[in-house]
Parts: C-alpha cells; structure tokens; sequence
C-alpha cells in the first residue's frame, strides 16, 4: 500500500490538546504532519495507514520546559538538514516510550527503543519510525532547550538515539516524575507548574548526567532533585510502617538527618509533614470508598501508619475540618 507523504514548516510552539478524531477521516494524516511541523519542528512524515489514522497530542507549559504526549499510528518521520535550516527550536527532547517502539537514528547512533527513554537533537538530522503495538505507537517528550541544560552539548549528543534504560535508578525516578507530571499538572497553578517544570529538568539533567558516567558534574540542586525523589518514593511505599520517621528515612538513605532536613528546606512540606500529609490523603481516600465501609476507622488509620487514633482523628481535623466520622458518613451519602 502506498504512502502518504507530506511536509511542513516550523513555527512556535503553543499548548496544545488536540486530536485528529475532530478531523474528517481523510484529512486526518495531513492534519497531523501540519501539527507536529508547524507546532514541534519540521519534518517530512509518511505512513501506510492513511484511511484509518489516528492521533493526539497534548501539551503542558512546564516554564523551563514543554512535556508533550504523543499517540499516533505508525510513521516514518525524517528531520533533513534542510527542515534544520528551515525551522529549529534548539532542543533536545526526550521521550518514554511508553507503547509500541521508535526506530530511530541520529549523529552514527541507531537504536530501537521500546518501554525506555531516547535523546535527540533537533539542530541535527534524524529518522524515526514507529512500531505499533495494537496500531498506535505512544510516547511522553521532554522538550529541553539547550540553553537550559546546564550539561555540555558535545558530551551529551555522545547519548543521542541510544536507548536510556528506564527499570531504575535516576531514570526511573525521572519516568514516574513524569508520568505523575502529566496526570496532575493540568491542575496546578503557574507558579506551581514553573517549579514542576525545574524539578523535571533537575531530574533530567542528572539523568543524563548519569548515563555518561558524570552525575558528581552535575549541578547540586539536580543531585538533590534526585535524592528527594527518591525519598518521596521510599515514603509512598512506607506510609503502612507505623515507624516511619525522618530518622529511620535518614539512616536508609545514608545520609545525616541534617542532610534530610536540609534537603527539604525550600520544599512546601517538611519530610515530617509530607508523611503525615500523605498518610492522612490515604486515610480520607480510604474513608470514601464504599467497598471499605465497614471497615473501622481505626483500622483505615492504623493500615497507614497511624498507631493512635486519638492522634489521627486529631491530624484528619486539623486537615480537613471534620472528624473522619463525619467526612465518612458526607462521602457515603453523597
């Protein structure tokens, strides 16, 4: 079957939530080549499937940076340096793949990258082809501006189109960053969404820092971005240990506990108030769940950590100004 082929021409890029479902059914591949080459970079894209193309893009403002997701059927997207010449937003972009798989070269590099991260250049010739799982190929792109990355660009494009496992360490901190960026980030303000936006680049940058053997390069407030994600993972999966304390987070981590406070210094929430603010954001959620109704409030506290129920009650009101009696009995009879 013959493919469709199109070019476009680059332009500024804006926030975006669009899909080409709003699109009539022909017109739909031409749509997206417009889209991704006037609003990410210009590029030529074909694709066999042109009677039955699906896409949408969404974008959120990070400030510093642009997170964008893209789903899509397969295509082959090729970036010339004439599209360089003719529009380049002077990024490097990184993507989780989170379903199907790119095949994607740039600089000498080629690699098929499918479940974990991908760096390129957009200053630089590339080629990209999606393989569909199911027909639609997805991925979450960090849109970094070069001048933004405190890193320098001739060690960093030793990592473009080299897969970037994302099972653990930095990277995997950085993958359920954003994975939690996108899901909550549309309801947060701009000021919180800027400081979401640096907490992301911090993460990114050590990331690839990391990768090429020189994260003690990286800046101090990106190695502390880390370790701060880190402790805030270890805490979620912790709320149940009634003997979770900034002590016991202290001596898992192997740093002092001055180190841990100081950490979290400039953060909104103290390490003893991000427990508690957690444990108590499990306990409501709990508490309005019908499956668990007749399960004692007690025991919803003590499942996340609460050893007193004097104490919990007391926490829960100060949070939310009511008991968790009363916020039970509202939610269940709503």
């Amino acid at each position: 079957m013959p493919r469709r082929r199109c070019a476009g021409v680059g332009g500024q890029v804006g926030s975006l939530d669009v899909s080409a479902a709003a699109v009539s059914r022909g017109d739909r591949f031409e749509w997206f080549c417009e889209t991704v080459s006037s609003d990410l970079m210009p590029v030529s894209l074909s694709t066999r499937h042109t009677t039955d193309f699906r896409a949408k893009i969404t974008e959120l403002d990070l400030g510093l940076a642009r997170l964008s997701t893209f789903a899509f059927s397969p295509v082959l997207s090729r970036r010339t340096s004439a599209h360089v010449r003719t529009g380049d937003p002077e990024q490097y972009q990184l993507a989780l793949v989170t379903r199907g798989a790119f095949r994607i070269s740039q600089r000498g590099h080629e690699s098929v990258v499918a479940g974990d991260l991908v760096l390129t250049n957009t200053s630089h010739p590339m080629e990209n082809q999606g393989v569909g799982a199911g027909g639609q190929v997805e991925a979450v792109v960090l849109q970094i501006p070069r001048t933004v990355l405190p890193l320098r660009s001739d060690r960093v494009d030793r990592l473009l189109a080299q897969r970037i496992p994302a099972s653990g360490g930095t990277t995997a901190i950085l993958a359920d960053f954003l994975g939690s960026l996108l899901r909550n980030g549309p309801d947060c303000g701009s000021e919180e969404i800027n400081r979401l936006g640096s907490m992301a680049l911090d993460l990114a940058t050590a990331c690839l820092a990391q990768q090429l053997g020189a994260l003690d390069e990286a800046p101090a407030e990106a190695r502390a971005q880390v370790m701060r994600q880190r402790i805030n993972t270890f805490i979620e999966h912790n709320l149940g240990d009634p003997d979770l304390t900034p002590q016991t987070i202290a001596d898992r981590h192997n740093i002092s506990l001055r180190t841990l406070y100081n950490l979290f210094r400039e953060q909104p929430y103290s390490v003893a108030a991000t427990i508690r603010r957690e444990r108590i954001e499990r306990c409501r959620v709990d508490l309005a769940c019908r499956d668990l109704r007749s399960r004692p409030v007690q025991a919803i506290a003590a499942r996340w950590g609460f050893a007193s129920a004097t104490a919990f009650s007391r926490a829960f009101r100060e949070a939310y100004g009511i008991t968790p009696t009363e916020y039970r009995s509202n939610a269940l009879h709503t």
